[in-house]
């Protein structure tokens, strides 16, 4: 797990704006035959628990795993208002503590960038159920080269020490990609007995209201390396620029969502 990025630093706006998953990515499964119903599923990176909740509402036994107590707070207040009881261990990807041969699933979402990935996948190996466990590797975010991105990149570009914006994790390192997955990723995954069953993508629209996309903005890992006074005044200054520039309109941002499952042989 790269451990110079943390996310507790904007837990709350993490949150109440990185709850915006399509119907789609869930509906694109069950078409693949991906059933969440009565199986056990661990949440790698699970984070404020989005897509554990999606998991316990299909009818899985789900446990998430979160390095992040704050994430993991905020997790449970939600799930509290929601009436929800799903389990989550405040532990590493590389080292769960959970029962080995035990799980249907194992699923990362817009996390596996973040992971010691030779590490995570002796893990996985160990904690998924012999004879056919499923990895789920699913990645989204904001695809639209639209002027409201790229205003709002160059402001927070401006305020970085080096006035660089590197991809997110490891991903700062790849140069070629499969539906947004470094193609490194794929030969990891085949040489340690992960089959490839399907890789795909589709896009989906997300609108935000000026506050909506500072709260958004304000999740990016990027402004989790700052202290909450410097976050304050980035966001405002795009909050500010967002006025001048567009008013008080609805800004409707082109996402993309991108899947992986792979069958342990």
């Amino acid at each position: 797990m790269d451990v110079n990025v943390n996310f507790g630093n904007v837990a709350k706006n993490y949150a109440q704006w990185r709850n915006d998953l399509p119907d789609e990515l869930l509906e694109s499964l069950k078409i693949r035959g991906i059933n969440f119903s009565n199986v056990r599923v661990a949440d790698l990176g699970s984070g404020t628990g989005v897509w554990s909740r999606v998991l316990f509402n299909e009818g899985a036994k789900v446990v998430g795993v979160e390095p992040s107590e704050e994430l993991i707070e905020e997790a449970l207040n939600i799930d509290k208002r929601e009436r929800m009881n799903i389990d989550y261990v405040n532990r590493y990807s590389e080292n769960t503590t959970l029962e080995s041969n035990n799980f249907d699933y194992v699923t990362v979402l817009r996390a596996w960038h973040w992971f010691d990935r030779e590490a995570t996948l002796k893990e996985v190996k160990r904690i998924l159920r012999e004879n056919g466990g499923t990895l789920l590797v699913m990645d989204s975010g904001f695809i639209s080269k639209s002027k409201i991105i790229k205003d709002t990149l160059q402001i927070i570009k401006n305020h970085m020490p080096n006035g660089e914006l590197k991809s997110a994790g490891s991903k700062a390192h790849s140069k070629q990609f499969i539906n947004n997955f470094p193609i490194e990723w794929f030969q990891e995954w085949k040489e340690n007995q992960f089959d490839l069953i399907d890789t795909y993508k589709f896009e989906y629209e997300v609108s935000f209201r000026n506050d909506e996309w500072c709260g958004r903005v304000g999740s990016l890992s990027w402004l989790s390396s700052f202290t909450e006074n410097k976050r304050v005044e980035i966001l405002e200054e795009i909050r500010t620029h967002l006025i001048k520039v567009f008013g008080d309109i609805d800004h409707k941002i082109q996402h993309g969502c991108y899947v992986a499952i792979l069958k342990l042989l």
